[in-house]
């Protein structure tokens, strides 16, 4: 599957809103607005889970090269990932939600 075929819009599954596809030349894999994601991958952008759970942001972390990354865990089946935060695109992600997310996980 091509980058440009996976970037499209969807409605979140959780917060209800309609998510843009990113115009940064990547991809969107997660909600800008409440940063919850699909449990869709095994391997990223592969498409081959059957699980289908939400992932929920659980915490942040930094990573040289890639910036910051918002980390998912799978409400349904426990599956932990990292995903890229989306900064420079037309829905960038909710950085304030987003440092939230970051204070609990240092608790």
């Amino acid at each position: 599957m091509s980058r440009k075929s996976e970037n499209t819009g969807f409605i979140c599954e959780v917060c209800g809103k309609e998510v843009l596809p990113v115009t940064n030349g990547s991809y969107r894999n997660h909600c800008p607005f409440c940063l919850c994601s699909k449990h869709v991958d095994v391997v990223p952008g592969d498409r081959a889970s059957d699980c289908g759970g939400i992932l929920r942001p659980v915490g942040v972390d930094y990573k040289a090269g890639k910036g910051w990354m918002i980390l998912h865990q799978c409400e349904k089946c426990g599956y932990t990932t990292q995903n890229k935060v989306a900064e420079d695109t037309v829905q960038p992600d909710d950085l304030v939600y987003l440092s939230k997310i970051a204070n609990r996980s240092r608790k």
